[in-house]
């Protein structure tokens, strides 16, 4: 059974999905099930995964709550082999937002909005997908 946001991995193809409407069904390519892949929230080798969120002074976000998401205390590599592909922001109204990013971009995006930020989510292409929830040191 999917649930609402799971992202889930091919490890034949790469595929990468992600869960908007639930469902009983089991998730399948390349005729094979596909990894349901956990949030990470503590950080593992050299690389550093945890975004790290910054309330951006109110008259940068013209008359909004603005956040800077940052992809590591040390800038996460952005090169073709190895890189952040996205982030996202999950917010207290329900609603989300996902900047998608390139090789060779800033691991970081911007992010306006009137509610509270709950948690950021980052995927790594390399090592998968990263949670901090707001208020985490």
């Amino acid at each position: 059974m999917t649930k609402l946001k799971e992202i889930y991995k091919c490890n034949i193809c790469g595929n990468v999905v992600e869960i908007f409407h639930a469902g009983v069904g089991e998730l399948v390519c390349c005729d094979e099930a596909m990894e349901l892949l956990k949030e990470k929230v503590k950080e593992e080798g050299e690389e550093k995964h945890l975004p790290v969120i910054e309330e951006l002074p109110a008259n940068a976000c013209q008359g909004k709550d603005g956040f800077s998401i940052k992809i590591g205390e040390e800038e996460h590599p952005m090169e073709e082999a190895h890189y952040i592909e996205w982030i996202e922001i999950n917010v207290s109204d329900g609603k989300s937002g996902k900047k998608f990013l390139k090789p060779g971009e800033k691991p970081e995006a911007e992010f306006y909005n009137r509610k509270d930020i709950l948690s950021v989510r980052a995927y790594c292409n390399v090592h998968g997908l990263w949670k901090k929830e707001a208020g985490e040191n």
